[in-house]
């Protein structure tokens, strides 16, 4: 299978994973960390470029997942987040491990956190090694093995 398959098909395993867990994924600290991972994904060539606000601009409007959440609030969490990155890599990284770290206590919730991560990563077909090791980093965070997300 081309890795190019296996990027979307695991992706697309992430998204039916999170689906199934919908109604368990209401709290604050699972839309704060969920963002946080959204920017840190986004920025994690140290870029951002506008193809990638508009991929999860597009994901918060519309992931059945974080529609239990109102969009304008996930936009605007996402856009502090990426602030903080932007403004300074390493010290704003530190910011947004710390929201990604509130879904620590609920593992469905930091799984689903990892899993939104991936399925941002995997969006434009090329899930790269910065996306991945920015996601692998989260799992630490987390208290995750990596390996159970194929990092």
């Amino acid at each position: 299978m081309a890795l190019w398959d296996r990027v979307k098909e695991s992706a697309s395993t992430m998204q039916t994973q999170l689906m199934a867990k919908k109604n368990d994924l209401k709290s604050g600290a699972f839309r704060d960390a969920s963002m946080a991972m959204c920017a840190l994904v986004a920025a994690a060539d140290g870029t951002i470029d506008p193809s990638e606000r508009r991929r999860v601009a597009q994901l918060i409007a519309t992931n059945e997942v974080l529609q239990n959440f109102p969009a304008d609030d996930l936009q605007r969490r996402f856009d502090d987040n990426l602030g903080k990155l932007t403004a300074d890599f390493d010290f704003g990284k530190v910011g947004v491990m710390q929201e990604i770290a509130k879904a620590k206590k609920k593992p469905a919730e930091a799984r689903a956190v990892i899993q939104i991560g991936i399925v941002i990563g995997g969006a434009d077909g090329d899930f790269d090694k910065t996306e991945q090791a920015v996601v692998r980093e989260a799992c630490y965070t987390l208290d995750l093995p990596p390996h159970e997300f194929d990092l």
